[in-house]
């Protein structure tokens, strides 16, 4: 509708995951990263999650098209199923008819057709998209799956795509042995305020035309705040946006124009599920009325500094704990997503947080490679959460 107007070859914007579009956060350099590894290794099994929208099936997409001609790849999307149900879309994907087949002769005609597979060098992968719908039991039958084996390689590698739930039925005691098969494990956490201002510039860029609207530093920083970093929600929002600067004839798009837009989609009710204020007051009885300098607001602009301040950190010398700054990040993104409709379940996390985050502070301090008058900066945590 408003491609012409603003000279654009198409919606920079479309919801349908489009590798065209596909923009590398640093989040999804590593996903791919690892997802390429563990192919080309034949690893067993690997898990791959994400929030709603964070660029799951992109990646998977992605990764599609750069499969090497060796691999036979089978997808499956459909996850409310049996367990006959699943061998059969298994065989069905792989080429293997399972007409007329009960569940023992379809796992016997796919065992046939992985040896083969193995003897002309192929290398079969089975994707399971949308894998958190899976039942313990059902991921206890893909488990046996991979003990279709020879003697010094495996006949199938698995790759498990699912959102968080996933990672919470993994964690159950009866999901030991699976756990223990999962060689590479990799989370999509959702952009940072600056990648999420580069993610709107690429497809602004890749649509035709980057100078097409301004967006000002103030609506980048509500955009982020909306979305939260999700590549999905960052879309849904900037349509809305180009639509409205079409209907208003304007190239400028500010913080109040992504304030009305937010407010006429009821952004926060519609997408995070979160009660607006009024709906809080209404079920309370009460009515609550904004304060300035609100604890809740405090404490989450805090955890966005102190995420932002990690990513200086990792980009600093101080490599030896890169592990752990990755892990604090990759938590803190969570703490930040739950904060903002459970903010009574965080005092805790935040306490943990500041523990590992103050033991960062110590090993940067004592660090070798530290300069003089760098040590002077490693207490920011400690200042932070000492306000």
């Amino acid at each position: 509708m408003y491609e012409a107007h603003f000279k654009l070859k198409t919606k920079p914007f479309e919801l349908v995951p489009n590798p065209e579009f596909f923009f590398l956060s640093r989040a999804h350099k590593k996903a791919l990263t690892y997802l390429d590894y563990g192919i080309r290794e034949g690893v067993g099994f690997i898990l791959l999650t994400g929030e709603v929208g964070a660029g799951k099936t992109t990646i998977i997409r992605d990764l599609i098209r750069k499969l090497d001609p060796g691999v036979v790849l089978a997808r499956i999307f459909n996850t409310k199923v049996t367990s006959s149900q699943l061998v059969a879309m298994i065989n069905e994907e792989f080429g293997i008819s399972s007409t007329g087949r009960g569940r023992v002769e379809m796992l016997r005609d796919l065992n046939d057709f992985l040896i083969e597979q193995y003897a002309m060098q192929k290398r079969p992968v089975l994707i399971i998209d949308e894998a958190q719908n899976l039942s313990s039991e059902l991921l206890e039958e893909v488990r046996m799956l991979s003990n279709l084996e020879t003697d010094d390689s495996k006949l199938l590698q698995i790759i498990l795509v699912g959102q968080p739930e996933l990672r919470k039925t993994l964690s159950g005691n009866d999901m030991l042995q699976l756990r223990q098969r999962i060689s590479i494990n990799c989370h999509l956490a959702p952009m940072l305020r600056e990648e999420t201002e580069q993610y709107i510039r690429h497809r602004m860029d890749v649509a035709g035309n980057r100078e097409a609207v301004t967006f000002t530093s103030d609506a980048f920083d509500l955009i982020y705040t909306f979305s939260r970093g999700v590549p999905r929600l960052i879309n849904i929002i900037c349509d809305f946006l180009m639509l409205s600067a079409f209907a208003e004839e304007t190239k400028t798009i500010d913080g109040a124009m992504v304030r009305d837009i937010a407010g006429d989609l009821d952004f926060e009710h519609q997408y995070w599920g979160t009660a607006t204020d009024k709906e809080s007051a209404a079920s309370n009885g009460s009515a609550r009325e904004p304060v300035a300098g609100d604890v809740n607001t405090e404490l989450f602009s805090l955890l966005t500094e102190i995420r932002s301040r990690l990513e200086t950190l990792e980009r600093s010398t101080f490599q030896r704990e890169e592990h752990l700054l990755a892990e604090l990040t990759e938590k803190l993104s969570s703490l930040e997503n739950a904060f903002l409709v459970h903010v009574q379940e965080t005092d805790s996390s935040v306490c943990e947080i500041s523990k590992k985050l103050a033991r960062i502070d110590r090993i940067h301090t004592l660090s070798p490679s530290n300069e003089p008058g760098k040590q002077a900066k490693s207490g920011f945590v400690t200042r932070i959460l000492g306000k």
